[in-house]
């Protein structure tokens, strides 16, 4: 129904399942990104003729959509960053670097891994890792002790892991990590393609938001940052259109949130993003989760005939991502084989060594959906799976 939205799918025979690394872009985003380089190309907060002027009205307004799009309280606690990556990066390095306790969970992708590395953290100096159950759920008894033991915590946990797809409930999470005094940042970059996310009545601190998991441009993403913390929060960059005046002798810096944007941003990406949520608008959540819903039961339930498939989690909390091996099989011999048929899968780790080190795999074969997914879609990778185990085990 909706596929004819986007020029991928009129221009490729790929069956595209690795929606979790990247979505494909509606006509209307494409659009947006020629229109701006074609017809009104100009720098935004800086110079004040026309296009200038049509550059940054299109550059707010997209800040606009996304704090309505997430329910934050003001415009002001929409910071704009390259995504999810350099949004947690961002908060790490500018605010939560003096948090004696960083408490994460096992399911965490790198990007919300390697940054307390790089601080000097590592499990039980500084880093506090959740456990999970053999089914992949976040331990909440085990997280209550690590608040307990590490009180006034930093809190930084994946929404959906994007190996599994499992939903960890970050709204129990940040309810029962503030009782004990913590900050909770949440690593959003799979959520918004699925659902809808109201930040005010998760009460979550800080929220990174990734543009190209969620139908928009690569490299654009958001943090968004409470209002009460915007001025704990220090800038990360500065330098252009972040000042309200230099000397010699010292600078003052404007407010939030141009404070946190130094330099010429992503303009064409950022209005795309604009217009990849007024797309998510006119498709409405509720067909997206219901299209999803449908078409991941039916994935796992063809998946699950196959001969020898070994999965990691059932499909409790799930949505997005659905990882499994075969026996006695190597996981990127079938991916260079589904690719040989047009099947378009990630195999490898996925970004998330730790978890695949605990559950005793170097990695998945991983299908990941989105809204513009079918039945045909599935039906063609189980076709193309089949043929793989075949010729693997011939």
């Amino acid at each position: 129904m909706f596929r004819k939205d986007f020029p991928y799918f009129q221009n490729s025979k790929t069956i595209y399942l690795d929606n979790g690394a990247t979505t494909q872009k509606p006509k209307s985003v494409i659009d947006s990104q020629v229109e701006y380089y074609e017809k009104y190309c100009a720098n935004t907060h800086r110079s004040n003729f026309g296009h200038a002027n049509k550059a940054t009205q299109e550059f707010e307004k997209t800040r606009g959509l996304l704090k309505e799009f997430i329910n934050a309280s003001k415009n002001e606690e929409i910071i704009f960053t390259k995504g999810v990556t350099e949004s947690i990066n961002f908060i790490a390095s500018s605010f939560a670097k003096d948090f004696k306790t960083v408490i994460i969970s096992s399911l965490e992708h790198h990007s919300n891994i390697v940054p307390w590395h790089m601080q000097g953290r590592t499990l039980g100096a500084g880093l506090e890792v959740v456990n999970c159950n053999e089914n992949l759920d976040f331990d909440l008894t085990h997280f209550e002790e690590l608040l307990k033991t590490n009180p006034n915590a930093f809190v930084s946990i994946t929404h959906i892991s994007n190996a599994f797809g499992k939903i960890h409930d970050i709204k129990n999470i940040i309810k029962l990590a503030h009782e004990y005094g913590a900050i909770v940042m949440i690593d959003g970059a799979q959520s918004l393609a699925h659902f809808k996310i109201n930040v005010q009545e998760l009460d979550v601190d800080f929220f990174a938001i990734s543009g190209h998991k969620t139908f928009a441009p690569t490299g654009v993403g958001a943090i968004y940052i409470k209002e009460k913390y915007l001025k704990d929060v220090k800038p990360y960059q500065t330098g252009g259109a972040t000042i309200h005046e230099v000397d010699f002798t010292g600078s003052t810096l404007l407010d939030s949130p141009y404070k946190f944007e130094a330099g010429t941003q992503n303009i064409a990406g950022i209005i795309g993003f604009g217009k990849a949520i007024e797309y998510i608008n006119y498709v409405k959540y509720e067909n997206i989760e219901s299209i999803e819903k449908n078409v991941f039961k039916f994935l796992n339930e063809e998946l699950a005939k196959l001969p020898g498939i070994i999965f990691y989690n059932d499909m409790d909390n799930c949505i997005g991502s659905r990882s499994f091996n075969f026996e006695g099989l190597i996981h990127d011999d079938i991916g260079i084989l589904l690719d040989k048929m047009n099947i378009a899968v990630r195999v490898g780790h996925h970004c998330a060594q730790p978890i695949m080190k605990k559950l005793g795999i170097k990695g998945t074969i991983r299908v990941s959906t989105a809204f513009y997914n079918d039945y045909v879609d599935v039906d063609k990778l189980i076709e193309a799976l089949e043929k793989a185990l075949k010729m693997l085990k011939d």
